[in-house]
């Protein structure tokens, strides 16, 4: 029943991320590791639009396959990404790619770093690493380089790419990725405004992070599966 309830889940992030409008097309990838080695995971299939996954469209994999061995059913860019984080960083439990619109915009400046500049900010305040050295789509090498970047944070700010946020579980990473682009839209918003910013003071920053650690993204993740159990039930199918 666990192992249904991983795929129902990942089924339900999408459709919100679609709701959202933070799908692109039929790009991006989320996949959820379902050992302990974290090597077989689990990943949305090529082709397939994220307002319309159900969970019995969600495909086991194995990090450890060739990927000539794996065929047409999931896009390249995604195995070679999400493989090769699953192998290296087996704690990566869910791994979810975006390219939402504020999160992508950030990643596009020169300085793509996000400041503690209002509560959602500070929630990230130094749990960022960054990778300013884009190298093509996440083919062949390029995926093993990506997973190189991730360090010790659960958030990867991909410069001229987008984000990809790291997990225990699906609802941990969906809440990241939700506050991050809600904290982008944000700073992008006030930028716009040509006002000096406000920006918070070290200490405050990193006290407001460790106190939003504390707070349970499973209950916002709880509330979204309500909405879709009573009006897209069939997610689950």
């Amino acid at each position: 029943m666990e192992y249904l309830n991983h795929k129902r889940e990942l089924a339900a992030a999408f459709r919100w991320f679609a709701r959202l409008d933070m799908n692109e097309g039929i790009a991006n990838h989320f996949s959820l590791a379902v050992s302990e080695d974290g090597q077989k995971f689990l990943m949305n299939p090529v082709g397939k639009y994220w307002s319309k996954i159900k969970a019995s469209d969600i495909l086991e994999l194995d990090a450890r396959t060739e990927p000539k061995d794996i065929g047409p059913v999931v896009d390249e860019t995604a195995w070679c990404i999400h493989g090769a984080i699953h192998r290296k960083i087996p704690n990566a439990k869910c791994i979810m790619h975006l390219h939402p619109q504020y999160s992508t915009a950030l990643s596009c400046l020169k300085d793509p770093k996000l400041p503690p500049l209002n509560q959602e900010s500070m929630m990230f305040y130094n749990r960022v690493s960054y990778d300013l050295n884009y190298g093509g789509l996440g083919i062949g090498d390029e995926g093993e380089r990506i997973a190189s970047k991730i360090g010790n944070n659960s958030i990867l700010m991909m410069g001229q790419h987008g984000i990809l946020v790291t997990g225990e579980n699906v609802a941990e990473t969906f809440d990241k990725i939700y506050y991050f682009e809600r904290a982008s839209r944000i700073y992008l918003t006030a930028l716009q405004t040509g006002k000096e910013l406000s920006i918070s003071a070290d200490e405050i920053a990193e006290k407001t992070a460790q106190q939003s650690e504390e707070y349970k993204s499973e209950l916002h993740f709880k509330a979204i599966l309500d909405v879709l159990d009573e009006e897209e039930p069939e997610y689950r199918d």
